[in-house]
């Protein structure tokens, strides 16, 4: 597991703070007191508030505590630069200042006591700002901005600083951005573009600046939030409030660590709920970004693999470069819902349109094969020689003369047709400036999708400079590899919305029966014996074999007998991990003879080994299946998590797995199948018979109701095997681990 706890308040650690006060542990919800309704059955939140953060971007008035215009001081330009904002923007702004009476020819006040007027802003230009935070709330300030760094970013004692300054903002009842954070919520947005725009959210503000700089090439942005260390507000804060801003298009984010994991997935959740798609760079993929980024901003980054799973979960776009983020960002923000997911390649060349198109199929879009008739009316414009099934070749000539836009407006009325990708490798005037203008034109009159790839390394031609940056709605692209990858965003983005149901409505609030009989089995700090494990599974409906715990050899032979021939042997014991490794485990066992054999040597084997057993479990023997692992895990970030994947003794080797986060319904299940590189095995391969998905799905959603109801108390689950039978004949747990927190 990667990360570092500097500075960070899990849902845990936020819940045992609770606990150590004497109260209830309820997870708080952002912006309120949990009511009951609110959890789920493990006691997390359900819901968040969207946070008013309007006066946080726009105030009417704000304070800049520590002003100067001393010369060669820091704040000195800092102040500047918030005068110049604040008359921009129209807003009243007051220095703060013990020992100057002016600063930039504004009356400054000595303290805070003394502004003029409850100000919605604090900007605070102080080395420590936590004396300054009990006045911002006696003057009844809405929010506050902190510059200073030295906190969770620096190591232990800075993180302790910072969880002071972060109670005090919570007792302050003000809202808090940073610390360690900059001006770039005061950039200069620019307002005479139209469109939806792209509200940016960055923990790291310099890892936004090419995303703003969107604004020289004519794409709007509306906002930008320098999350800093997020002391108090974080992502998950403004991913809520800017899906319900009526100008965001689209939300782009730089994230270096997750804060709150279940604030996160509620705030994706309203997201996707109102369709605004969200494009992020997440940093941590790798352990060496996870160091860094743990040590940048003080967060736990998390294991990769479940963020990466709950990112998708909740249709969370994860790009990995900025170039990424700036391209799937403006694509989204000016596309229109797609009337049709078929891409045709549309270009001058053969050999690029086939290298195009090569390169877009492999990427998983589906480019349709033009029908006859379609085709047909292709060739009253390009030469009969030239293919137009798609990816469609005009052969050059065409583009200088009245054929261009007719070929791209017969292209663009096929009903199959949703986006038209058209690569220029270089410019060729004049006939490039004209296919430019016939692209744009035509982009203009369709609602369909038209992307340019603008293949010149120079950047300086008139067709790509005021042509086609020049138009709102034709996206224009400097690689192909961005295109495509901002393009198939664009499809999966719509398909994941329209059919999108939030989990959290359908989360079970009230306990089980099933948890009370699971509870009295649970040893907290222990690991259980695989009988004991197995009464678990049982509580929860989950199938095991036939089998009997036994203590003597003759009762093992009895025991044989009931269960029926063959029968697997095994010791049990609360300390036995890998019991096929230590020699532990006997199959396929057919006389009584063998059964005595079988526990004298399972028997001895454990003396050696001092290994305390509970007995020794005379097992159905199961065969003609599929096996499978399916487990569940506590992550630090998200909590419980639910796993399943290729299972066996070789499970660890081949680690084909899918992971998912609770809540989740049986399309999620049938996803994480589908991801399996092994998933031709359960369709049944050589001869076998299909395995019961079904069945597979139902032990996968009853493990999730078992993670939820006890997660907090499972540090891990592991089902492995989980056989799963041919086709109707259902799914058997033959093995399992539980270690208990």
């Amino acid at each position: 597991m990667l990360g570092s706890t500097h500075g960070t308040l899990t849902t845990d650690s936020r819940r045992a703070r609770v606990v150590a006060c004497g109260e209830q542990p309820a997870p708080a919800v952002h912006g309120r007191p949990a009511e009951p309704d609110d959890l789920d059955v493990g006691g997390r939140p359900l819901y968040c508030e969207v946070p008013d953060l309007d006066r946080l971007f726009r105030p009417e008035s704000l304070a800049v505590i520590g002003a100067s215009d001393a010369e060669g001081r820091p704040n000195t330009g800092i102040t500047r630069r918030l005068v110049d904002w604040a008359e921009r923007v129209g807003a009243r702004l007051h220095p703060v200042h013990p020992a100057r009476p002016s600063v930039f020819g504004l009356p400054c006040s000595p303290t805070v006591a003394d502004l003029p007027e409850q100000v919605d802003l604090a900007v605070l230009l102080v080395a420590d700002p936590l004396p300054v935070i009990e006045e911002l709330a006696q003057a009844k300030v809405k929010f506050a901005v902190v510059f200073a760094s030295g906190f969770a970013e620096t190591g232990e004692e800075g993180a302790a600083a910072q969880a002071r300054l972060a109670a005090a903002v919570e007792r302050s009842g003000l809202r808090l951005l940073g610390p360690n954070t900059n001006l770039n919520a005061f950039e200069r947005f620019r307002d005479d573009l139209d469109g939806p725009a792209i509200a940016l959210i960055t923990q790291s503000g310099h890892q936004g600046r090419p995303v703003f700089a969107l604004q020289e090439l004519g794409v709007r942005l509306s906002h930008w939030a320098p999350t800093g260390n997020e002391a108090d507000l974080e992502t998950a804060d403004f991913l809520s409030y800017f899906a319900e801003r009526p100008e965001v298009g689209v939300i782009a984010a730089y994230v270096e660590g997750i804060k709150d994991g279940r604030a996160f997935l509620l705030a994706a959740d309203r997201c996707a709920r109102r369709k605004v798609p969200v494009v992020a760079v997440k940093v941590g993929r790798t352990e060496a970004g996870a160091r860094t980024a743990a040590s940048h901003t003080g967060k736990l980054t998390g294991a990769d693999a479940v963020v990466d799973a709950a990112l998708r979960q909740y249709g969370v776009i994860r790009v990995d470069g900025l170039d990424e983020l700036q391209d799937t960002a403006t694509l989204l923000a000016r596309a229109r819902p797609p009337r049709a997911d078929g891409v045709v390649v549309y270009s001058i060349s053969g050999g690029t349109g086939a290298h195009v198109a090569d390169l877009a199929a492999g990427a998983g879009l589906r480019l349709p094969v033009l029908s006859e008739a379609k085709q047909a009316e292709l060739h009253q414009w390009i030469p009969e020689y030239l293919s137009v099934a798609n990816p469609v070749d005009n052969g050059g000539h065409p583009v200088g003369d009245e054929r261009g836009p007719r070929i791209i407006r017969a292209i663009l009325d096929d009903p199959s047709v949703g986006v038209l990708i058209c690569p220029v490798t270089g410019p060729f005037p004049p006939l490039s400036d004209k296919l430019a203008q016939d692209l744009v034109d035509a982009a203009e009159r369709t609602d369909k999708l038209v992307c340019v790839v603008w293949g010149s390394p120079v950047g300086t031609e008139r067709a790509y400079r005021e042509v086609l940056l020049g138009s709102s709605r034709v996206v224009t692209f400097r690689t192909v590899a961005n295109c495509v990858s901002a393009v198939r965003a664009y499809l999966d983005h719509h398909r994941f919305v329209d059919g999108y149901r939030s989990p959290f409505d359908e989360a079970p609030r009230t306990p089980s029966p099933s948890s009370r009989k699971a509870r009295a089995l649970l040893r907290p700090g222990q690991q259980l014996s695989e009988h004991a494990a197995k009464q678990l599974l049982r509580a929860y409906g989950i199938r095991v074999p036939r089998e009997q715990l036994v203590t003597s050899a003759a009762a093992a032979v009895r025991a044989a007998g009931l269960v029926g021939y063959p029968v697997v042997m095994k010791a049990s014991g609360a300390r036995i991990a890998h019991k096929t490794e230590l020699g532990l485990v006997r199959i396929g066992l057919t006389s009584a003879s063998q059964v005595r054999d079988a526990y004298r040597e399972l028997t001895d084997i454990a003396r050696y080994e001092d290994i305390a057993l509970d007995g020794v479990l005379v097992c159905q023997m199961v065969e003609r299946g599929v096996e499978m692992v399916v487990g569940a895990s506590h992550d630090p970030l998200f909590g419980p998590t639910v796993t399943v994947g290729l299972g066996g003794v070789l499970v660890e080797v081949l680690r084909d797995t899918a992971v998912r986060v609770p809540p989740f319904g049986e399309e999620q299940v049938r996803g994480m199948c589908a991801e399996l590189r092994g998933r031709a095995l359960l369709d049944g391969v050589r001869g076998r018979p299909p395995a019961d998905l079904d069945a597979l799905v139902e032990v996968v959603l009853r493990v999730q109701r078992m993670a939820l109801e006890l997660g907090d108390e499972l540090a891990e689950l592991d089902v492995n095997p989980l056989m799963v039978l041919p086709r109707g004949q259902g799914a058997v747990a033959l093995d399992a681990l539980v270690v208990c927190r």
